[in-house]
């Protein structure tokens, strides 16, 4: 599984031989800054990233609890997604995203 991120400064990131179950870890694992403060519960809104327009229709829809905490998240665009309910999964392989700006430490 390869997975591209750009950061929050528009630098890309090449994630190659992903193992992480979904892509909030692969990107904690990779070290890039993304606060993921709920550690995957999609309850805080800080795994917060932008999904490539390639990509959006191939992942799950959000669900009722990821669509409400997107409402309250910084910068929400069409392609805002949260990182801990993306299951990393063969068909998403290549997948591209951007980390969304507050979702970075602070």
């Amino acid at each position: 599984m390869n997975v591209k991120i750009y950061d929050q400064k528009g630098g890309l990131l090449a994630l190659n031989n992903v193992s992480a179950p979904t892509l909030m870890n692969a990107i904690r694992d990779a070290g890039l800054d993304l606060t993921a403060q709920c550690g995957g519960c999609a309850s805080c809104g800080t795994c917060h990233v932008y999904v490539d327009e390639a990509w959006r229709a191939k992942l799950k829809p959000a669900d009722e609890f990821e669509s409400a905490m997107l409402d309250v998240v910084e910068l929400r665009q069409d392609s805002s997604r949260l990182s801990c309910q993306i299951e990393l999964t063969k068909e998403l392989d290549g997948l591209t995203v951007t980390l969304a700006p507050g979702a970075a430490f602070t």
